[in-house]
């Protein structure tokens, strides 16, 4: 942890005046993970007179493999990297990656409530502009497995900035869509652009904030995730009501500019340790074949051999299919139910979710740090996964009582609309005790690979999310909202059953993994430096006589094993790596 002296993080933070500044030292690293098998990054500090956080550009991979695929869950990130920018430019920035998070969910909802008015002016039908809905979310499930990887290499502004612009363009192709085709093919490209603001917001997050402060940071941030898809019905619902529903798209397009300028100007470079500065001293095709494999999405996918990342994204998930589902057929079973007429008055429904969202941004992320600081003082050591223990009893009866509720009292008629308003509002609040705890873990569980865990993360529950918006209307038609809130109900307790197997073993996973993962690396190191033994043992004795070959050093060294031409401190370093 950090000591009483200013490091040149600390006083980079704070604006340091001058630029001589003593080199911190290399073994001063965070030990909130002690314990684990842990693989540290020792900095090289530079000094910058930009303004330029500093972050860690050393060769840490030490090999052209290692950057494509770490073998140990942890990087232990030194305390000090937390110090780096000052409270109220943390503020600012949190603020602003909220506004940009809030764009892509906003947009995936605000035409639901036109969505008979799109369809008729396509010639098509409801269905139809539902199923471009679904495949939205189908899209914003997709692109985490590329962008988390490019903002770990190439750093996070630019990958902000890059789609925010993105966003902007297909916003304006959106709007412009002269067809179904086109309407079709600049909404993927939107959600396809949109959702980097949430997975990379979510790692700024982690890379500002220390694990115990992070909660609170995410329950703001998430604010705008959540309250997008509860706010963008009602928006949509007036914008139809009084004018044409391409106005939709022209409101999202002056948000999304908004949000690329306010990134090229408030969003410095966070991340502490840029993968491509691996690649000094590479060049030509070998610095292509890394890169390629650092960005390679399967390195996403391959985070789910570790079982408590892969729970907690079902975790996450359950609860994203119960927001999608709720929100999806407001319009198709309550405005039918109570006997409204516009579709403003059936967006004004979506006000409820949307206000206990709000109201749990206060509360939900301090609850979640407040759990973790309670542990830590418990255990003497920080476990990622106690975490988890804030979301339990809101995933596990509050949600589940609201959403069965919620379906059997407007499958019956009882209660009207103050009993349905109540119910939507607290499963509102209690979402927002779930996803900082969720979400957070993900960015405590594997220093230095939050992006990647977190794009994982947003794979599964976007997926599940384009699942649930697919069914819900058919399902309704189906076996009624009642059944279906069931099915939803126990779709979220399974989330929470999944999170707390993750809470009880997910230590013991992650280590097994780990132990695994080092055995097959050093495996592979072994045999690469075995097959590079033979072939320069097989040069040099072509190079020789035959009659000198015998009882020669190069005979000798060709009968050893070549095993043993590793050294102990070289295997050590490998361990190590």
């Amino acid at each position: 942890m950090s000591g009483t002296n200013d490091t040149p993080f600390q006083a980079a933070g704070r604006g340091s005046r001058g630029l001589d500044m003593p080199s911190r030292s290399p073994s001063s690293t965070s030990s909130t993970h002690s314990g684990d098998t842990t693989e540290s990054i020792q900095p090289a500090v530079r000094v910058n007179p930009e303004e330029e956080l500093e972050r860690c550009p050393t060769n840490h991979s030490l090999g052209p493999d290692m950057p494509v695929e770490p073998i140990s869950s942890v990087v232990e990130i030194p305390d000090e990297v937390y110090d780096r920018l000052p409270p109220h430019r943390k503020l600012v920035v949190v603020f602003l990656l909220s506004f940009c998070s809030f764009l892509a969910p906003i947009s995936s909802t605000s035409i639901l409530a036109a969505t008979p008015e799109v369809a008729a002016e396509y010639d098509t039908t409801g269905s139809i502009i539902n199923v471009v809905n679904a495949l939205y979310m189908l899209f914003m499930g997709i692109s985490p497995i590329f962008w988390g990887p490019l903002s770990q290499v190439y750093g996070r502004r630019l990958v902000t900035i890059t789609t925010a612009v993105g966003f902007l363009a297909a916003s304006i192709g959106t709007a412009l869509a002269p067809n179904l085709g086109a309407f079709f093919v600049f909404r993927l490209l939107t959600a396809f652009e949109g959702t980097s603001f949430i997975l990379v917001g979510a790692s700024v997050i982690g890379d500002m904030y220390r694990p115990t402060e992070r909660g609170t940071a995410t329950g703001w941030f998430l604010s705008g995730t959540l309250i997008g898809p509860a706010l963008g019905p009602f928006i949509g619902g007036i914008i139809v009501t009084y004018t044409s529903w391409r106005v939709i798209f022209w409101l999202q397009t002056g948000l999304a500019g908004v949000a690329a300028v306010g990134t090229y100007f408030l969003l410095p470079e966070t991340i502490y340790h840029m993968k491509i500065d691996d690649l000094v001293g590479y060049s030509g095709p070998a610095k292509v074949r890394v890169v390629l494999g650092m960005i390679n999405p399967w390195r996403v996918i391959r985070l789910w051999e570790y079982p408590n990342l892969f729970l907690t994204g079902i975790a996450s998930a359950s609860l994203v299919w119960n927001m999608y589902s709720l929100l999806t057929p407001i319009r198709y079973v309550l405005n039918p139910r109570y006997n409204l007429t516009t579709p403003m008055q059936g967006g004004l429904f979506y006000l409820a979710p949307g206000c206990g969202y709000l109201l749990g941004t206060f509360v939900g992320g301090r609850y979640a740090d407040y759990v973790v600081k309670k542990y830590i003082k418990k255990r003497g050591v920080r476990i990622p996964e106690d975490r988890m223990y804030s979301a339990l009893p809101f995933m596990g009866i509050i949600i589940p009582g609201c959403v069965l509720i919620y379906g059997w009292c407007v499958e019956k008629d009882v209660g009207g609309i103050p009993l349905t308003v109540v119910v939507l509002f607290l499963q509102g609040v209690a979402q927002l005790f779930c996803f900082p705890s969720l979400n957070t873990y993900c960015l405590d569980v594997m220093p230095g690979r939050g992006a990647e865990v977190i794009a994982g993360n947003y794979a599964i529950r976007y997926l599940l999310a384009c699942a649930g918006t697919a069914v819900v209307l058919p399902a309704i038609n189906g076996i009624g909202v009642g059944w279906f809130s069931t099915i939803s109900a126990l779709f979220v307790f399974t989330g929470t059953v999944c999170a707390y197997v993750s809470i009880l073993w997910g230590r013991e996973w992650r280590q097994k993994v780990d132990a695994k993962r080092r055995k097959r690396a050093t495996r592979k190191m072994l045999e690469e430096k075995s097959d590079e033994h033979f072939t320069t043992t097989d040069d040099t004795l072509q190079e020789e006589s035959p009659g000198s070959m015998l009882g020669s050093p190069t005979g000798a060294t060709r009968n050893q094993n070549p095993l043993t031409t590793t050294t102990p401190g070289a295997q050590k370093k490998k361990e190590e790596v």
